[in-house]
């Protein structure tokens, strides 16, 4: 689903000239989030994208030095403008600036992807508040200030605007991550109702473990065996239905929760 004459009929359909996406969390070229610009910008999308470097330093992986000027260039590459900002969304101001950033740049953002995400392993016993906290301000009320502002400034025809947010069933063993992508939902799928007098298309999408660096040798080997499809997701799987969800196609989806895992779950 990527390039050639297809990318034409998936783009967005926000009228002339290139739509603009803004996709969050795009800190790794491992990571999903990097695959989605990508795509999107394959399908005829130009597109602006988030990282926070300091998240990936205390991660296992590490920060990525040079990742986000290599997906710039990447896009580049593939016919699109871009624009990269480093934001902290644990910072409440941060979603009106990011905003500000990207439409004097780019322009009205027609698609919103929020791949962005705070996971750090925890339990009912071993959270502490701040973690808890953290967790909701990066996964849940940074999602809601995003839609928000997205709602306030869109200015698209009616039925081209969309947003799609990534999700995860995960939590037991890591409370506060699975529950604050569980608020994520729900605020994805208010909007698909208070949104609908600008027709927006708001759906939330599972793409299950995905293979983008983190899993030990034996994760992958039970995951291969626990999935119908028997390989591990990959970002591009999840990419392609993002941009579908994004394209003129993918508009008659809406409010919905899809579990894209191979059958995993």
């Amino acid at each position: 689903m990527t390039g050639g004459a297809g990318a034409e009929s998936r783009r967005g359909v926000g009228g002339a000239g290139r739509p603009i996406a803004l996709v969050t969390g795009a800190g790794r070229s491992a990571g999903i989030a990097s695959s989605v610009v990508l795509d999107l910008a394959r399908a005829g999308w130009d597109v602006a994208f988030t990282y926070w470097s300091p998240y990936d330093a205390r991660m296992q992986w590490g920060r990525e030095s040079g990742a986000p000027e290599e997906l710039r260039s990447k896009v580049a590459s593939l016919g699109a403008k871009t624009h990269a900002v480093e934001a902290d969304l644990s910072d409440p101001a941060v979603p009106a600036q990011l905003f500000d950033g990207v439409e004097g740049a780019l322009g009205n953002v027609t698609a919103l992807v929020l791949c962005h995400c705070e996971s750090v392993d925890s339990g009912l016993l071993d959270t502490t508040v701040e973690g808890f906290d953290l967790h909701f301000a990066v996964n849940a009320r940074a999602t809601w200030l995003l839609i928000r502002e997205y709602g306030l400034r869109f200015r698209g025809p009616h039925g081209s605007g969309r947003i799609v947010s990534l999700t995860s069933d995960h939590t037991a063993g890591n409370l506060p991550y699975g529950a604050s992508k569980g608020a994520m939902d729900r605020i994805t799928t208010a909007a698909a109702h208070e949104l609908a007098h600008l027709g927006v298309t708001c759906n939330a999408v599972d793409p299950g473990p995905t293979d983008t660096g983190w899993m030990t040798e034996g994760q992958k080997a039970d995951l291969i065996r626990s999935t119908p499809l028997g390989r591990l997701g990959v970002p591009q799987d999840c990419a392609n239905l993002v941009t579908f969800l994004c394209s003129s196609e993918g508009g008659w989806i809406n409010g919905q929760l899809l579990r894209s895992d191979g059958g995993l779950s």
